[in-house]
């Protein structure tokens, strides 16, 4: 199986994010993205250094897959963005959590 499918048979297989509603993520459970148009999965792992938060998105079917890395301190956050509108993930460390959510309105 490809890493195109594989990617596109884990995110069928979760619930996907609502706006505004901030969601846990436990240590390598994958979280769907949708960026409107570009869409993907997201997890983390706990390192000595910090929480690594991996998200692998593709634009549509037939786009190449492309992968971000970043290593959360607690307090630290992760946008995820593209021009649409709707297309804002922010993914945030708060102490010994980490949360996903779509921000009613996108910071910077």
């Amino acid at each position: 199986m490809s890493i195109r499918n594989t990617l596109f048979a884990v995110a069928f297989g979760l619930v996907s994010l609502t706006a505004a509603q901030a969601e846990g993520l436990r240590p390598i459970e994958a979280k769907s993205i949708d960026l409107g148009g570009i869409s993907g999965v997201a997890y983390y792992t706990v390192e000595r250094d910090g929480f690594r938060v991996v998200a692998t998105l593709a634009q549509g079917e037939t786009g190449t897959p492309f992968r971000v890395v970043s290593l959360l301190a607690p307090g630290q956050r992760l946008l995820l963005s593209t021009p649409k509108p709707a297309g804002v993930i922010e993914i945030s460390r708060e102490g010994d959590s980490v949360l996903v959510r779509k921000p009613s309105t996108a910071s910077n």
